[in-house]
């Protein structure tokens, strides 16, 4: 859809909210030409299994809540008055004059990113999905448009969210995001452009870049290499440790055959990078910002190897995180708290230890999900839908809006297509545009990464979402 002035009172008037989507989607800072001084980080914090947005952003104005809570009575009182409109925890929307009567809110396990959003360093992107143009539910009904191909399949549409292609897709956009940045600089080390503590390497993944894994507990090895290293003291533990550690770098090899003369040296420049991310990163906190959770332990390292960028001479980084269990068919009242508590425990600390670093305007960090889930339930859950609501944070977010749409719970609208799935009225690609710009790549750079993105360019860019990004 067109975001024009009637599409969007049209828009209102069928109970969907569309915040204007002026030059820049979350008002990060963008530069028009490629700009890579200074440090930049972008964090994504990949949602396995697909949120359920309608049980995650809630409508807090007393109308639409009861329409969803009359939709969804069944799993209502499955939370047992969990979800009583007296125990969400309403947002101040910046821009709320986009709004009109709607009001938003946060389940009560999310205390801390209502926080960031009410204090101006987080904002809310709704209905982003994947996309390949502009497609309203009755395109989608009638097939007369391009779709994604194989919609609603997990692994399908992680690829999708990740590399703009289904599963068999070979580069991700962070990792063409940082082909930029290595191309730009011949003397960034790339090894620690991009870093995972996981291992999901496809968005990481660019022509240049390979994906770098860190542990979750700290640091980065070859596990049979870290066992003999811890018996180095042993009785011939320190000679046992230098052949295997000479063994694996292909020390001694002597090889003719290209195919094994290449794995030796992938072998060995594996073995380095992990010592050369060790004697960075070392044994020392640096972050005193308290952690917990598997989310959170996750994103402190990812904190502690920003605290160690210089060292590792990176001016540029691509980091990746996963947490999953989204795929909350059944038992979603018991399932998805926890989650939300975890995402909202996880993602506070590490805005809390950028703050510490001093670079909470240098780093943005943005969730994704497979696709969000549907607004009728099944039971006691809800099945794969599409479109979805999205976090972004960081102190160069110009926070305390909610940007995109976000469509009224009600089934057969304009948003709304097949078994209650709504359709995407930002596509991943105009979600991941800004971040882009902010990041330093130039439009060139960016329609290289995004395939897609030239088919949205009738409509407004979602740029203002980050501070400097359409200067």
């Amino acid at each position: 859809m067109i975001l024009t002035r009637r599409n969007f009172l049209k828009s209102t008037a069928a109970g969907t909210v569309t915040a204007g989507l002026g030059s820049n989607l979350f008002g990060l800072n963008l530069a028009q030409a490629a700009d890579l001084s200074g440090y930049k980080a972008l964090v994504c914090v990949f949602l396995f299994g697909g949120m359920d947005q309608w049980d995650t952003v809630y409508p807090f104005d007393q109308s639409t809540y009861d329409t969803l809570a009359q939709v969804r009575s069944p799993l209502f009182d499955l939370y047992g008055g969990a979800r009583r409109r007296d125990l969400l925890l309403p947002l101040t929307l910046a821009n709320q004059a986009d709004f009109g009567a709607r009001q938003f809110a946060l389940p009560a396990e999310m205390t801390g990113l209502r926080s960031l959003f009410n204090n101006g360093n987080a904002a809310i992107i709704g209905n982003v999905g994947p996309l390949i143009e502009p497609t309203t539910t009755q395109q989608f009904l009638d097939g007369s448009v391009p779709l994604p191909p194989r919609l609603f399949s997990h692994n399908d549409q992680q690829s999708t969210w990740q590399a703009s292609a289904p599963e068999g897709a070979q580069f991700g956009w962070g990792g063409l995001f940082a082909d930029s940045a290595i191309a730009a600089n011949a003397s960034v080390p790339r090894e620690f452009v991009t870093m995972t503590t996981g291992g999901n390497e496809l968005f990481l993944t660019g022509e240049l870049a390979a994906p770098f894994q860190i542990s979750a507990g700290g640091g980065a090895s070859f596990s049979i290499l870290e066992d003999a290293a811890n018996r180095r003291s042993q009785p011939g533990g320190e000679e046992f440790y230098q052949i295997l550690r000479r063994h694996l770098r292909g020390t001694d090899l002597v090889e003719t055959n290209l195919i094994h003369r290449d794995t030796a040296a992938a072998m060995r420049g594996a073995v380095d990078n992990n010592e050369a991310y060790n004697a960075a990163r070392g044994d020392e906190e640096r972050v005193s910002t308290s952690f917990s959770g598997d989310l959170g332990l996750a994103l402190k390292e990812i904190a502690e190897t920003m605290a160690v960028r210089d060292a590792l001479g990176v001016s540029r980084q691509v980091f990746f995180v996963g947490i999953g269990g989204f795929d909350t068919h059944s038992d979603q009242a018991t399932t998805l708290p926890q989650l939300q508590t975890s995402i909202d425990s996880g993602v506070t600390s590490f805005y809390n230890a950028m703050v510490e670093l001093g670079i909470e305007n240098d780093v943005t960090l943005f969730t994704a999900s497979d696709f969000g889930r549907t607004l009728p339930i099944n039971g006691d859950g809800t099945d794969h839908g599409w479109a979805g609501h999205h976090f972004v944070v960081g102190g160069d977010v110009q926070g305390g809006r909610v940007y995109g749409s976000l469509p009224a719970p009600e089934l057969n609208t304009n948003f709304e297509a097949e078994l209650g799935r709504a359709v995407p009225s930002v596509s991943v690609e105009e979600y991941a545009a800004p971040l882009g710009r902010w990041f330093g790549l130039n439009d060139t750079e960016l329609a290289a990464a995004l395939p897609n993105l030239g088919n949205f360019a009738s409509r407004a860019s979602l740029d203002y979402m980050l501070n400097n990004s359409s200067s």
